[in-house]
Order: C-alpha cells, then structure tokens, then sequence
C-alpha cells in the first residue's frame, strides 16, 4: 500500500473553473438576435449602419489587438488576458442594454474585439497550469464546455423568444449578468507558475514531447542551446529570436505551408459568413413581420458542428494523402452552399444551408489542425495557431475594407454572399487542382506529412547550425 503512487489532482481544481468560466461567459442568448435588436425599436438602426459601419469595427479592432495580446498573453501569465476577456464582455453588453446611436455601437464592437481576442488566454491558460500528460483530458473538457454554452444560450434564446415573447433586450441583460458571473469566477482563477515561452521550467522543457519532426540528436541540440533552458525568465529579445526561428522552421516547409494556406483561407470565409448572415436572414425574412429561429438554427449549427469534429477520429481516410482533395471538395460544397443562401427566398432552405455550412467548416478544420499538430511542438503549434489567425483576420479586414466598409464599395449583404461564395470557388479550384496534380505525380500511396517532417527536421538543423555560429 506504500508503494501505491498518489493520484495527481492538481489539474481539476483550475480545469473546474476555467470551465465554469467558458460556460457563463459563452452563454450569451442575445448573439443569434443581435442583428434584429439593433434594427428594431429599441436601437433603431438601419441596416446600411449595421452592416457598414458598425460591424466592421470588430474586425478592425480584432486585428489591431491579437498580435499585442498574443505576445502579451504569455508575459503577464494568462490570467490577466482572461480577466480582460471578461471586462470587455461587460463593457460590450453594457453598451448594448443602456448606449444608443452609432458611434457608441460602434465603441461596443470595438469592445467585442477586446473579448474576442482575450480568446487566446482563455484556450492557452489550462497548459501553463496543469502536466502534459493531462493535455488531452483537460482540453476536451475546456472545448466541449465553450461549444455546450454557446449551444445553451442559442436554444435558451430560442425558447425565450418563441414561447415567452421575451424581448430583444432582456436576452441582452441575461447576456450582461452571465458574463459579470464569468468575470468573477476568472479572479479565482490559480496564476501559472510556468508559461509556453516566458517563464519555462527547465525540467518540463527536458520532458517535453516534440512530437515526429525531430531527431533526438535535433531534440538535445535543442535543449542543449534553445536559451529558454537556461533561465526561467528570458528577455523579450531572446524569445522574440526564437519565435522568429521558429516561423522560419515552419513555414518554409511547404506542405505545412499549404495546410496553413487553406486554414487563413477557410477561417477568413468564416467569419464574413457568420458575422453577417443574421443580416441575410433578416432581408429574407424580417424579424418584425415574422417569427425567426436564429437562435435555433445556431444551436443545430453549434451540435452538428462539434459532431463534425468529433467524427474526424473515426473516419479511416489517410488524410495525408486524401486530405488536400478533402479542402477541395469541401470548399467547393461551401461555394455551393453560399450560391444557395443567395439564391433562395425560403428562409428554412436559407438556415439549412448555414447549419450545413457550420458543420462542413468544423470538420474541416479538425483535420487541418490535426495535420499540422502532427510534426510540431507544443510551443509551435502555439505558435502556428497564432499565426494562422492573424492571417485570416489580416485577410479579413482587407475584405471588409474594400466590399463591406464605407469607405469601400459598402456592399449590401446580398451582394456580398454572392463574393463570399466565389471566394470558396476560387479555393476549391486551388485545391482541387494542386490535390489532383499532386495524386498523378506522386501517386495514391505518397504521405506527405513524412515529408513535412523531413523538411522541418532539415530547416530546423539548418536553424540550429546558424544558431551555433553565431
């Protein structure tokens, strides 16, 4: 009985509530109405001011603020971004329920950027806090609590509206109390002792698994020299050095460049649809003429795709292989999914579309993370995860800039669904093409993942060589 190992619960406590928090802070019932509400009596906006000049505000604001908070989040620990995630939400709901006009409407999506890109420490905190060997465990958990509260909220906006006759701005103050909750509970939260690049421990960097790209030569030359092993708390020019060796080991691979290329792509595309699709929606059917079921269709949406997902791990394909023809095929059903939401003036068509739409990009991406995880170290899928973002968001604001912004050709939304769904067919044609030209040069039976690996592994010895010199 001596002998017996103690269990390891230091995990559960954090997990717990940082679980708590996603769950309060991602009910938000007010989200699958929030077009209508702006447009109704209570606001009393036009949907030129909507959807041209105070949407775009949050992908500005979403842009200029991920990179300082991504480089800030691990300096200051997590902790402070997450409680800053939460003071944004506040501030974003306050200006909802009490502000009116433009300009304040406009200072509230501006506020939204702040929340969203707190995102960052809210998914990156859980792996400062707790050991490797929980990661799985402890990120299934952190995910399927975000995806169960957004799919709650939708159905208990739903439910709400349809049955109650709740108004608009009663789902709005649910909204502002449940994130007041989430900010609370995120004071309690434990402050890590250890981040991805700041503050490492030079015991877990030993231990750390660096998954199939390197050698264990490549792994001790590493560890031997990497700077981060020899103090806890590395300046900002030794980690910025680093971080930038580690986007050129990257991202001068070119098959992990292409999985990246469709990741910046597909996500970019995303967020324009489900930014303004609740504008499609309502020029379908409007609100005040109608009964709508936003908030069921988001509910559908946020199930079938965490089934998407899900599905992933059971589907027997070599994605390594297939997996460029799948971003094909896939964007091309986009493109037509999109055609389609355009097209049609049955709003039920129009919703089965989106929720289609939602899955096929859930699935997707899974098995794009999946691949580049394959090859990389925790710190550089971090890294990796980081990057692809700002790219799609950069991607983003230019697209909103030009079709959507004012100062653009301030598109009306059905003008832009018709662009959205040509973007997802110039993407399909790029990867359909290279995945066929790929297929008849090498053949069925070439895995390129073996060939990311070799040229990560050759990029980074190359990189440490360099290093050494110097």
């Amino acid at each position: 009985m001596m002998d017996t190992p103690t269990l390891d619960r230091t995990w559960i406590r954090p997990t717990l509530l940082l679980c708590t928090y996603g769950f309060f802070t991602y009910v938000k019932p007010s989200e699958p109405f929030i077009t209508p509400y702006l447009m109704g009596p209570r606001k009393n906006l036009t949907e030129e001011e909507v959807v041209n000049a105070i949407y775009p505000v949050w992908i500005y604001s979403y842009l200029a603020l991920l990179l300082p908070v991504f480089m800030l989040t691990d300096y200051v620990k997590y902790k402070p971004v997450i409680i800053l995630q939460s003071l944004g939400y506040i501030s974003c709901w306050l200006l909802l329920v009490f502000a009116n006009g433009v300009p304040l409407m406009q200072l509230m999506q501006f506020c939204y950027g702040i929340a969203t890109a707190g995102e960052i420490g809210y998914y990156s905190y859980i792996y400062s806090i707790v050991k490797q060997e929980h990661y799985q465990r402890v990120t299934s958990y952190v995910r399927a609590t975000t995806l169960f509260g957004l799919f709650f909220g939708s159905l208990l906006a739903q439910l709400l509206v349809s049955l109650a006759h709740l108004d608009y701005l009663y789902l709005n103050v649910i909204s502002l109390v449940n994130v007041t909750i989430g900010f609370f509970i995120s004071l309690f939260l434990p402050m890590p002792k250890k981040t991805l690049f700041f503050f490492v421990e030079s015991k877990d960097e030993d231990n750390t698994e660096v998954g199939t790209s390197f050698s264990s030569t490549t792994i001790l030359q590493e560890s031997q020299n990497n700077p981060l092993t020899k103090t806890a708390t590395p300046g900002w020019k030794i980690v910025l050095k680093n971080l930038w060796s580690d986007v050129k080991v990257c991202y001068t691979n070119v098959v992990l460049l292409r999985w990246s290329a469709w990741w910046a792509l597909s996500t970019c595309g995303w967020l324009l649809v489900v930014n303004y699709i609740q504008n499609l929606w309502e020029t379908i059917q409007p609100s005040d003429q109608n009964e709508i079921y936003n908030g069921a269709v988001e509910s559908l949406a946020t199930v079938l795709g965490a089934l998407g997902a899900f599905s992933v791990g059971f589907i027997k394909l070599n994605w390594a292989t297939w997996g460029e023809l799948a971003l094909g095929v896939c964007s091309l059903l986009k493109f037509g999914l999109l055609m389609l939401m355009y097209w049609t003036e049955n709003i039920w068509v129009c919703y089965g579309a989106y929720v289609i739409f939602i899955f096929l990009y859930n699935f997707v991406i899974t098995i794009t993370q999946f691949q580049l995880a394959v090859g990389l170290t925790t710190q550089r899928f971090a890294l990796v995860f980081g990057v692809n973002t700002f790219a799609a968001v950069a991607l983003n604001t230019v697209l909103t800039i030009i079709l959507i912004d004012r100062v653009g050709f301030a598109l009306d939304v059905e003008t832009q669904f018709i662009i959205y769904s040509g973007y997802f067919g110039i993407i399909s044609i790029i990867f359909l093409g290279h995945g066929l030209y790929y297929l008849v040069k090498n053949g069925c039976h070439r895995q390129p993942e073996t060939e990311m690996q070799s040229d990560v592994k050759e990029v980074a010895d190359k990189q440490f060589k360099e290093d050494t010199e110097i």
